[in-house]
This record gives C-alpha cells, structure tokens and sequence, in this order.
C-alpha cells in the first residue's frame, strides 16, 4: 500500500510539472494544431472518412504513458476542432490499475459524429472507460470500425515498450481559444 501511495504520489506530482503557463494566444498553437492532424492524415489515410463526415475531433499528438507493478497513467495535450476549425485546446489524463511494465508515446483522436457528442465533450465531463478503448491504427482498419455511443477513437503507438493487461479510464478536458 505505501509503494502505492508513493506512486500515485509520483504521478500527481509529474502531472504538475508538465503544466505550462498559458497566458493568452499564442502563435504556435495553430502551427501545433495543424501538425498533428496532418500526422494522422499522413500515418493513417483509412481515417480520411472520420475527417470527412465527422461533426467535430479532438487530436492528441503525445501522450505519454506509464506504468509501474500495479498503477500507471498517462497524460497528454492536444487540439479541439468543430467543422474543421480549430475552437479549443483540450487535455487528456488517463489512469489504469492491474500488472504492467514499462512506457510509451502514443498519438490519439476522437471523433464526434454529432454536434451534441462534441457538445458534451466541451462541457469537461466527457470520459472513457475500459469499454471504448481506442482502436489500435493498422492498415485496413477503418474500414471495419465505426461510431460508439456518438466517438470513434484511434490511437497511433510512436515510441516505448510497454506491457500491461489493465483497467482504467480516460479523462478529457476542454479550454476554449
């Protein structure tokens, strides 16, 4: 129990340090923003549907996860958009318990089929849990996947090792521009 307590007590304050300050608009963000939709274009072209037909996303070009005996997480920062223009800057905080080992960058994106789905999104109490798990991206794949509950989440691995068979849930939240 106190390894426990000493590695969520590690996250929580790591989760503090990658906080920057955010004073106003800045340049970069729409630079930022661009960049990583155009990395899931271009490492993933079966998405071109989603991107398309697709209300709104939410696009997450590193998050970073880890994992230690029984806790990990993962956190990340990425960009908001509705009918393809960029509205918000959003964040994603991911905790998952069970065995794993090891670390990892991934890039995620959710999909909202609908004005209400990306609605709910903005209103910050918008999670997933170990039920809608992201789709690993892999050649063909889009072609079999589809809408849950309104999302459609995919996730490209970038770098690291991990092992795991956990539990958990995601957490996002939204900060209009």
């Amino acid at each position: 129990m106190k390894m426990m307590k000493i590695v969520v007590l590690v996250f929580m304050l790591a989760g503090m340090a990658m906080q920057s300050a955010f004073a106003g608009w800045d340049p970069k963000i729409e630079d930022n923003a661009r960049e990583s939709v155009e990395f899931f274009r271009k490492n993933a072209p079966q998405l071109d549907r989603f991107f398309q037909h697709a209300y709104g996303y939410a696009v997450f070009y590193d998050v970073y996860k880890g994992g230690l005996i029984l806790l990990g997480g993962a956190h990340g920062s990425g960009y908001v958009y509705e009918l393809n223009t960029l509205i918000g800057t959003s964040k994603i905080t991911q905790l998952n318990v069970g065995p794993q080992l090891g670390g990892q960058s991934f890039a995620e994106i959710v999909f909202f089929k609908s004005k209400g789905d990306l609605d709910n999104f903005k209103k910050g109490n918008f999670e997933l849990n170990a039920q809608a798990t992201a789709v690993l991206v892999t050649s063909g794949m889009a072609t079999n996947t589809d809408y849950s509950n309104g999302v459609a989440v995919f996730a490209i691995p970038k770098a690291g090792v991990m092992a795991d068979a956990t539990i958990g849930g995601q957490k996002f939240s939204y900060k209009p521009l």
